[in-house]
């Protein structure tokens, strides 16, 4: 599998290339830094005895100082019945209170990463702007990074569209 040719795969020891990244993004390089290594961290939670794929997930919170929330998937035998890793760290950070964020650190045990799946994106979209970064990781910790705006999808809604 390979990335289309308009997504380039970037290197987290590349100083260069994290630092530019940062500055586009407008966080910081700990901020980075802790985004990769929690989502990191998350994948080692993750319950997925039928397909050992690993997901981990973490959002940067704007709400709460900058707090950071994870997530792992979590598979059942009933394929359909299993959650994503970057529902769980959403669903756990607004039943804590956070609705806004700043990125979504997602990594995987894959080259190149994995990108959230289309309901993932719509949940996101319901509590992200579109110009949010969602940093994918990959097994070496190479990562791509897009905002939700450019990862496409059907129509995605969020609450604004509904006028209340």
């Amino acid at each position: 599998m390979s990335l289309p040719p308009s997504i380039q795969k970037l290197s987290s020891s590349d100083d260069a290339a994290v630092d530019e990244v940062c500055k586009t993004y407008g966080i910081s390089r700990e901020q980075f830094q802790q985004l990769q290594r929690r989502s990191e961290a998350a994948k080692s939670t993750a319950y997925c005895p039928y397909s050992n794929f690993r997901v981990g997930a973490t959002l940067l919170s704007i709400d709460d100082k900058n707090s950071y929330i994870s997530g792992a998937n979590v598979e059942n035998a009933s394929y359909p019945v299993g959650t994503c890793a970057e529902r769980v760290a959403l669903g756990k950070a607004v039943t804590e209170g956070h609705r806004r964020f700043r990125a979504l650190a997602v990594s995987t045990d894959i080259t190149p990463p994995a990108s959230p799946c289309g309901m993932c994106r719509q949940f996101i979209r319901e509590f992200s702007d579109l110009h949010m970064p969602i940093f994918m990781f990959d097994k070496d910790n190479d990562f791509v990074v897009m905002k939700l705006e450019a990862v496409r999808y059907p129509a995605a809604t969020n609450i604004g569209m509904f006028g209340f």
